[in-house]
């Protein structure tokens, strides 16, 4: 018998599941990286053909993941991710809060790669079309919400470094250790998926342990 899936499952049908990843596991495997959340996808859906996740989380951001769990599951999320109608929103707690109480970032995104500092994303007008939202929640704890309009790598941790607000544990554009696991406060907080535009599937991943925050704070609706 397969070993039961070790992470919360947020919402499941036949074709799709949205679970909460934690902070510290990659999704796939790499050099640095050999364990993932690959391992454990076989046991989310037993004697079934593998699930495919339908997007990625870095290494060290919590929260929503949506996975298919079917051929027609892999389809429909692939259609919703490549058509930009997935709402997605994020938790962060940054190092230094913005003067005002929410905005619009729009600045472009390229990778970039050094033997020193390895790869990296940086803003680049000669990049691609990055969008963010945000909006203050808390500002004695440094709590702010981020809604991508767009899904670049690394977009909300470079958005916010842009900005002059990294967030706390980032160990790339921020003030965290290089090589450090699970210390980064960036959390994916929430996930619409409109698979049926009438009924679409939303998805709340609770904050995980470490977070000085209460868990039921209110959901940004916008």
């Amino acid at each position: 018998m397969s070993d039961p899936f070790p992470f919360p499952v947020l919402y499941r049908d036949a074709d799709v599941a949205v679970i909460a990843k934690p902070a510290g596991l990659a999704v796939h495997p790499g050099p640095r990286t050999p364990d993932s959340l690959e391992d454990f996808l076989p046991s989310l859906a037993p004697g079934r053909r593998l699930p495919v996740m339908a997007h990625r989380l870095d290494r060290d951001t919590s929260g929503c993941l949506a996975i298919g769990l079917s051929p027609r599951g892999v389809r429909q999320l692939s259609a919703l991710f490549a058509g930009s109608m997935v709402q997605k929103l994020y938790w962060a707690q940054l190092t230094a809060m913005p003067a005002q109480d929410e905005g619009r970032i729009e600045a472009p995104l390229i990778k970039i790669s050094s033997r020193e500092q390895g790869w990296r994303m940086i803003v680049d007008p000669a990049g691609k079309r990055a969008v963010t939202h945000w909006q203050v929640l808390e500002r004695a704890s440094g709590l702010v919400a981020f809604r991508p309009e767009t899904g670049r790598t690394h977009q909300i941790r470079v958005h916010a470094a842009h900005i002059g607000c990294p967030i706390i544990g980032d160990p790339v554009y921020g003030d965290g250790a290089k090589g450090s696991v699970g210390a980064m406060m960036l959390h994916a907080r929430r996930l619409v998926l409109p698979i049926d535009p009438d009924a679409p599937i939303v998805a709340e991943a609770p904050l995980p342990a470490g977070w000085a925050l209460p868990t039921d704070w209110p959901v940004l609706d916008h």
